[in-house]
């Protein structure tokens, strides 16, 4: 029998996961901004709004990307607002310097002071600054924020949040979407590393500090508009999906999502970004709804209860996600107290339709006037009246978006030392070190997602020209004669060194293409068999091994962890690689392990239940823990079994996809020649008659494009035949998304085992139709001689002439066969 606690506050924290201390609160706090109303900008609120247009209010609510609205757009239809999507840059060029920037920036101004309105107001730009000026070539990158989590330290986050703001305003821009504050509780989910941490405390303490540097009291040249993001409840969706649904009870959405709320709207945050999530309270018996079109949680909640009288935007293209909208028409998200809508390419529909909704009555005049009257309070706050972007006194410096030594010090602090078998670290000065893996030299791996690009990728360290890679501070720290590097450790005599540094890791992903899945196991192997490959030619040579694991949250690694003496958890450091080498190397000034671990880390590859005060709750490492140098471990040697069907009961069977691409990794064939292609996103691959390129089928970089021009094959094939679930296997097909650019000019034969099919019919009428989901019946297979018991090429395409298409989501589904649009096994002949 389970006792009854007497105390019903700590009974409450229990079921919450927080901290027995903390008091949790059963409803909505009203909060004190730090930047009252003033009754003299009030009125001027009143006289603005008043002399404006309808047009003219429709325009101010009205957010486009920068690559669909020129300059004369903005004084056209009296914009309100600008935003940069991540990849997009003034002039589309990449390597924009902040006086292109600028120059962009004083266009948009001057184009919106040149209106015809009675009262001139102000365009405003707004950015994704979500770890530095990111999307900005030459500035500084910050860890992301999961790492900056592992720091425990709010001062550090005030000086990062102003930091930032002045590499902003530097660029021309006066409004950052962030900062983020979603409190994670499923890994899986690909904005993982957007989270300070699984424990809403630490969330809640840094919420503020960032806003107060961030913002100030808008009163200086270096402070920006904050934007508390994404309320609400982003972080705790079901199987971490993004955009899914959170099913807490209003206690848990109060006191874990909403905790950093409180302190960011107190500390005086502008703004705030509606979530793409919806919140389905099923204990409660209340379902929310999305986000971007609830009432009930925008107005009733953020803006009554809580008191917020700033303005809210909505997410990117996020009003077309409400039932019964489209990106360029949604009433029911304004009416729920969205007043400025981020709507980057179907702008001028949206102002056309939103017009004719408020004239026919379907959106309230008051609710327009509300909207408009929040974004002229915020731009009169902000000063945006006052000055234009060239007028600020960081205007176009690019020195000004350079933060290096805070930025390495933020590194410093966010490193989580959890294996220290043999401790070694610092290694001296003249020891010799092999130093290995694909993210020793790579600054795209070492930045992350949300860094140039939306996803992180299609960078090269030409791309950062202020920073250094781990590989460079260990060369620095170490002395360059001392040094060896190879990415792969193949042909080297591990001997000849006195120790082997391994770093390795995630490759970038951002929101959507980061996601796992629920099917999908943490097991980092299984996406990125390059690591595994690396340690296991370096581990058991008689040196020392430490192992630096750069990724966007806590992974499944007990096989990497059992080759590694010293496991580091680097998170994503961002462009100061010499802060991971001041903890590994000895230099002048000995610094010290601190960091300190923000998500509790798994032990199974399975085990998503990871959150403290979880019923469940049984980590490798908890939440919290985190070593010193001089503190040995004694982890030994663990279990690295795991699921090969992925994880927990599931109708479907990975074969190639996000969530597992080792596997059954793809291969080319050509004759007698055989390649193996590796986990790398970004590389292209060619034997004789074919070539395989990354592409996109769903998401970016989500696919591989095969074109064929002569006899090749290209084929799903593992180290051991697939086991197939029981739900898996029945009534089955293959299923896969793909994308026919070219119909085959020669015969196509696809095959699973020793049974082939003959699929050229098939992809000549898929042939330039888009996006196809196929589901072939394993049964055709069957009839043609697969052994389904036998199986360790499930998946394999032949063409015997030119061809192309792109594949991806390859899996065994059970049911898919049964399904109507199944291929009939008579269509195979």
């Amino acid at each position: 029998m389970t006792p009854k606690l007497r105390n019903p506050v700590l009974a409450l924290a229990i079921a919450l996961a927080l901290p027995a201390t903390a008091a949790p609160i059963t409803d909505w706090p009203r909060v004190e901004s730090a930047i009252a109303k003033d009754a003299a900008l009030e009125q001027r609120v009143r006289d603005i709004v008043g002399k404006m247009t309808l047009a003219q209010k429709v325009g101010q609510m009205t957010q486009p990307e920068i690559k669909s609205a020129t300059p004369d757009d903005v004084k056209r239809y009296y914009l309100g607002s600008v935003l940069n999507g991540g990849g997009s840059w003034p002039n589309n060029n990449k390597h924009a310097k902040a006086a292109e920037w600028l120059a962009l920036a004083q266009r948009y101004h001057e184009a919106s002071m040149a209106t015809d309105m009675a009262v001139k107001v102000p365009v405003v730009w707004g950015t994704d600054a979500v770890h530095g000026h990111n999307n900005v070539f030459g500035a500084t990158l910050f860890p992301h924020n999961i790492g900056l989590g592992a720091a425990r330290n709010p001062k550090l986050l005030e000086e990062i949040g102003a930091a930032t703001a002045k590499a902003t305003r530097a660029s021309g821009i006066a409004w950052v979407f962030g900062p983020t504050l979603a409190v994670v509780r499923d890994d899986r989910w690909g904005r993982t590393y957007e989270s300070y941490s699984e424990n809403p405390e630490v969330v809640k303490s840094y919420a503020g500090a960032y806003v107060r540097g961030m913002q100030g009291m808008l009163k200086d040249d270096a402070n920006t508009i904050a934007t508390a993001k994404h309320f609400i409840g982003d972080g705790g969706t079901e199987n971490g999906k993004d955009r899914g649904v959170n099913k807490s009870t209003k206690a848990q959405m109060i006191n874990i999502h909403g905790a950093g709320y409180v302190p960011a709207l107190q500390a005086g945050a502008q703004t705030v970004m509606s979530s793409f999530n919806s919140w389905n309270d099923v204990s409660g018996g209340t379902n929310y709804g999305k986000m971007h079109g609830s009432r009930s949680m925008l107005t009733d909640v953020l803006k009554t209860k809580m008191g917020f009288d700033g303005f809210v935007v909505t997410d990117w293209n996020g009003i077309g996600e409400v039932p019964g909208c489209r990106n360029d028409s949604c009433p029911q998200a304004i009416n729920a107290g969205n007043d400025m809508i981020m709507v980057p390419d179907d702008w001028k529909a949206f102002i056309a339709n939103t017009i004719k909704q408020v004239e026919s009555g379907e959106i309230p005049m008051a609710r327009i006037d509300d909207a408009v009257s929040r974004i002229i309070r915020v731009k009169l706050r902000a000063g945006l009246f006052d000055k234009s972007p060239a007028q600020n006194a960081y205007a176009g410096r690019d020195e000004a978006m350079q933060a290096r030594t805070l930025a390495r010090r933020a590194v410093r602090e966010s490193l989580v030392l959890i294996k220290n078998d043999r401790p070694l670290l610092p290694i001296a000065r003249g020891k010799k070190i092999l130093v290995v893996g694909k993210t020793a030299d790579d600054l795209s791996n070492q930045t992350g997602g949300w860094s140039i690009t939306w996803q992180g990728t299609a960078n090269t360290n030409a791309d950062f020209p202020n920073a250094d890679t781990i590989l460079a501070g260990i060369r620095e720290a170490a002395g360059k004669e001392n040094v060896t590097f190879s990415v792969d450790a193949k042909d080297l005599d591990v001997s000849k060194f006195d120790a082997v540094v391994a770093v390795i890791g995630e490759r970038p992903y951002a929101e959507g293409d980061g996601d796992i899945g629920p099917n999908g196991t943490l097991r980092h192997s299984s996406r990125y068999p390059e690591d595994l490959a690396v340690l296991q030619a370096v581990a058991g040579k008689g040196k020392p091994v430490v192992t630096v694991f750069v990724s966007g949250r806590p992974l499944y690694v007990n096989d990497l962890l059992n080759l590694s003496d010293v496991f580091v958890a680097a998170w994503l450091p961002g462009t100061e690689g010499k802060g991971v080498s001041d903890l590994l190397v000895a230099g002048p000034k000995r610094y010290e392990f601190t960091g300190k671990l923000p998500f509790s880390w798994p032990k199974s590859a399975c085990q998503t239940d990871l959150n403290v005060g979880d019923k469940n709750y049984a980590p490798l490492f908890a939440w919290g823990y985190g070593l010193k140098a001089a503190t040995r471990s004694k982890i030994g040697k663990l279990d690295a079994t795991y699921p090969a069907g992925g994880c927990g009961v599931s109708n479907s069977f990975p074969v190639f996809s996000q969530a597992d691409r080792a596997s059954f990794p793809l291969t080319i064939r050509s004759g007698q020649q055989q390649l193996v292609l590796g986990a790398d996103l970004n590389s292209s691959f060619t034997l004789p008659g074919v070539t395989v390129q990354t592409s996109q089928v769903n998401t970016q970089q989500d696919a591989k494009l095969v074109t064929w021009t002569g006899p090749a094959t290209v084929e799903a094939r593992g180290a051991r035949a697939m086991v197939l679930p029981a739900a898996a296997g029945a009534n089955a097909a293959l299923r896969f998304d793909t994308i026919v650019s070219s119909a085959p000019s020669g015969k196509v034969k696809m095959a699973m085992g020793g049974g082939s099919v003959d699929t050229t019919a098939l992809f000549k009428r898929l042939a330039g139709k888009g996006k196809q989901t196929v589901k072939i019946p394993l049964a055709c297979f069957q009839a043609m001689g697969t052994d389904l018991a036998k199986v360790d090429t499930p998946f394999s395409v032949t063409s015997s002439a030119a061809f192309a298409a792109a594949f991806t989501n390859i899996e065994i589904a059970g049911g898919a066969a049964g399904e109507p649009d199944a291929v009939r096994c008579e269509e195979l002949q």
